[in-house]
């Protein structure tokens, strides 16, 4: 879409972004909606389903996550799913809305046959006409070219927070570990979904060093999910202070105004969300949810609600636009 007054920029400064979230709530607003406006169908949302196809027993220790086998959640956990299985829980995903289809594995990174059964599940979920992403954890260079030879079109890896925050959440891999998996994506071809968890009990600067380094990354990255933390009972953050809802929102507008051309999805933490905050948000420039009961191993809003909502914002669902082998990502 022509741009007349914002435009895409990777030179923004630590202060520029820290200026935007102290701006008053509604010019905020007002500048992220414009923005909106410019580079994407106001009234549409790209929807999304999330599929846990190999769930716990994961070997790194972020405190936020329930799938760490280092804590007790009570979580079962459940091996690599069959690829019928997998397929079968796409045809009804698409059935019910759903344009994309995101498959997550808790591993630390994927072995080379494990990866072999995730691409058989990523060209089968192609051939249903979905768009296809996947979240496996750290990849080699060549993990990623195979992921972009089978089509694959997002691969998932979250920055999570600020550089200076990230030790205090996870100390098994690097934050540099996390920009290398992102390089190795980009170099291949494939769309970027990379965003962050806010109300881990961050400060209000590691929220801009967030959306700092996510804009000024080489690349934008295509999909920014905005997670808000799920205070899991075992985790070390089970009984973090929640986030005030505005300053939520206000990371969504913050996301929308310095990534303008980026999906920024609401993505956990939805089922604690008032329907009048999924508004905001939505105003503010969030147009991706990810959609059905469960997101991973955490609840999230059903299908029938989410619809219910789009029907009271006259909202439509996104048509799905899988990309074509070979060719480089969309900005």
């Amino acid at each position: 879409m022509a741009t007349t007054q914002f435009s895409v920029r990777n030179d923004w400064t630590t202060d520029q972004v820290a200026a935007l979230f102290a701006l008053p709530f509604n010019d905020l607003l007002f500048q992220a909606h414009s923005v909106h406006r410019e580079f994407h169908p106001v009234n549409e949302v790209q929807v999304s389903t999330l599929l846990s196809i190999k769930t716990g027993a994961c070997p790194e220790d972020c405190a936020y996550c329930p799938q760490s086998i280092r804590f007790n959640t009570g979580l079962k956990t459940e091996p690599l799913m069959d690829v019928t299985e997998v397929l079968a829980a796409a045809k009804n995903a698409k059935a019910n809305g759903a344009s994309r289809f995101c498959m997550g594995a808790a591993w630390r990174s994927p072995k080379d046959k494990e990866l072999d059964t995730v691409i058989e599940m990523v060209k089968g979920v192609r051939d249903l006409g979905m768009e296809t992403c996947v979240t496996l954890g750290m990849l080699k260079a060549q993990q990623a070219q195979r992921l972009a030879d089978a089509g694959l079109d997002y691969y998932n890896h979250n920055l999570d927070t600020s550089e200076e925050y990230y030790k205090d959440i996870i100390t098994t891999r690097s934050y540099g570990d996390r920009l290398d998996t992102l390089q190795n994506v980009r170099d291949a071809g494939i769309n970027v979904c990379s965003g962050g968890i806010v109300g881990m009990g961050e400060k209000d600067e590691d929220r801009v060093g967030l959306l700092h380094r996510l804009a000024t990354l080489p690349m934008h990255p295509q999909s920014v999910p905005i997670n808000q933390l799920v205070r899991v009972e075992g985790t070390p953050l089970a009984e973090t202070s929640e986030l005030d809802a505005l300053e939520f929102v206000r990371t969504i507008a913050v996301a929308r105004i310095t990534m303008p051309a980026s999906m920024v999805r609401l993505s956990a933490g939805r089922s604690e969300m008032s329907d009048e905050m999924q508004a905001l948000c939505f105003f503010a420039g969030a147009n991706s949810i990810f959609y059905g009961d469960k997101l991973l191993t955490t609840e999230n809003p059903d299908e029938n609600h989410d619809l219910q909502l789009f029907a009271r914002l006259g909202i439509s669902p996104m048509a799905a636009t899988p990309r074509n082998v070979g060719h480089s990502a969309a900005a």
